[in-house]
């Protein structure tokens, strides 16, 4: 997923974007990714090390879905999307066990933009397509913040729309998350409560800008909490926001790509963290690629962590890549940062994570 166009095609506000000739008549699409191998990581927390497969990840989260379009004509058409995410190492449903936990939405799209209902894909997961070279991997921003690759809500409208380079996209939430809290970023706030209209709402919006050798863009996402969610945000009057910035640029054989991550909790206990990330991948031929990036994380007041990842990929066919993963995690003495998405590490201790593994995309 390399640009805000490609990305589309995978997420809910472009589930009609395909190609124009595409669309001449009703289409059904089954489509999907498996990803899974094997990890290793020191240190963990209680001591030890860990070797095995992932549950969470391995490059990309393992998906399938169903996308449908029909074309209303002139320059309208109806779609919907039903996206599942599931463990590979057992099975299991992901998003705290939905059916559809990646995506379940549909909409519109028209030359104005498209207009999404449902479960869906937020500004904070589309502002960093272009710029996080490293994406949704075991070892990755993930680690410092498990919302970011989950960046999803509920009872939410969407819109998004591209004028020339320029993208402008917004959703807003009656409520964000009505699962339990099993499952990453899942907080049980559903909302919609009769005479609380600040409940579990949410709003994200974001503006980006896309040249054919590089971008940038911008995005905004608050959090209102809720009586009875997961902690901190246990009360509508708490609030968990995120601000992102971010840019690329393209040369040669060369993509690079930065940004700045600002999150503020205001709750029973007020905190503020940074994440800033710098990265590059280098196209060595068309099968060989190579990914590396660093991150800083600042938590105020409290710790800090780095962490560097490098990754090797090679498509062996149009559907299947193999690929290998290093990552390197510097903890401050208070930091509990994993290298790796879903894992444990000591408090205060270094982390070396690795891993190898293979996809196919369908």
């Amino acid at each position: 997923m390399k640009t805000f166009r490609t990305a589309a095609t995978a997420v809910s506000f472009a589930a009609a974007a395909v190609s124009t000739g595409a669309h001449a008549q009703s289409s059904v699409t089954l489509y999907g990714i498996v990803d899974t191998g094997v990890q290793y990581y020191n240190n963990a927390a209680g001591g030890g090390s860990v070797a095995g497969m992932p549950a969470l990840t391995g490059e990309v989260p393992s998906r399938f879905g169903v996308r449908g379009v029909e074309d209303l004509g002139g320059g309208y058409r109806a779609f919907f999307v039903l996206e599942n995410g599931f463990a590979m190492n057992s099975g299991a449903l992901n998003y705290g066990g939905r059916l559809f936990g990646r995506q379940a939405n549909l909409g519109i799209e028209s030359p104005y933009g498209t207009l999404t209902l449902g479960r869906q894909m937020n500004m904070s997961m589309l502002v960093l397509l272009n710029a996080d070279v490293i994406g949704p991997s075991i070892h990755s921003m993930a680690s410092f913040d498990s919302y970011l690759p989950n960046a999803r809500s509920d009872n939410a409208l969407g819109y998004l729309g591209r004028f020339g380079g320029l993208t402008l996209g917004g959703t807003y939430s009656t409520g964000r998350d009505g699962a339990g809290p099993a499952g990453p970023s899942a907080t049980n706030c559903a909302g919609n409560v009769p005479g609380d209209p600040v409940a579990c709402r949410q709003y994200t919006m974001m503006v980006a800008y896309d040249a054919p050798q590089f971008g940038a863009a911008a995005s905004y996402d608050v959090m209102r909490g809720g009586t009875g969610a997961s902690a901190p945000l246990s009360s509508p009057g708490y609030t968990d926001t995120r601000t992102i910035v971010d840019a690329y640029v393209k040369f040669g054989i060369a993509k690079l790509g930065a940004g700045w991550i600002r999150r503020n909790t205001a709750a029973a206990v007020h905190s503020q963290s940074d994440l800033f990330f710098a990265g590059g991948t280098l196209y060595a031929t068309p099968a060989l690629s190579f990914d590396a990036q660093a991150l800083r994380y600042l938590l105020r007041g409290r710790s800090d962590s780095n962490l560097f990842v490098a990754r090797a990929n090679y498509s062996l066919s149009k559907r299947t890549m193999v690929y290998a993963s290093a990552g390197y995690m510097m903890n401050s003495a208070l930091g509990t940062s994993a290298v790796a998405a879903g894992g444990t590490v000591g408090a205060g201790q270094n982390q070396v994570g690795v891993m190898a593994g293979i996809q196919q995309r369908f």
